[in-house]
């Protein structure tokens, strides 16, 4: 893995009484998924970035998409501390969007020689 890659993690409580509430959760996970946030918990996204400035830009996107209520928190560490993550229960998402591999092959399987 590389050290300039960095992972922001996103985590968040937002209310949900209201239908207006729900709505705005919904929005808020919407435009998560939209931006490459991928879930690992329910209210826990992360996202892989290249770098700081990427880093600083999406937190622009996030503060433009900020919801009204609740808290929002983000964590950004190193790939490398990322991936040092013990999982005590569960198993690890190796899907692609949790991967900082530079070529992704979509589509038909492909096997590496």
């Amino acid at each position: 893995m590389s050290y300039r890659y960095m992972r922001m993690i996103l985590m968040f409580d937002m209310p949900t009484e209201t239908a207006e509430e729900r709505k705005a959760y919904r929005h808020f996970r919407k435009f998560l998924l939209s931006e490459g946030f991928i879930m690992h918990q329910f209210s826990v996204y992360s996202k892989i970035l290249l770098n700081g400035t990427a880093s600083k830009a999406m937190v622009a996107r996030l503060k433009q998409n900020n919801p009204k209520k609740g808290l929002v928190t983000l964590l950004t560490v190193t790939e490398k501390q990322f991936s040092r993550m013990i999982y005590l229960c569960g198993e690890y998402d190796d899907c692609v969007g949790n991967s900082d591999d530079r070529i992704v092959f979509l589509g038909d399987n492909y096997d590496e020689d």
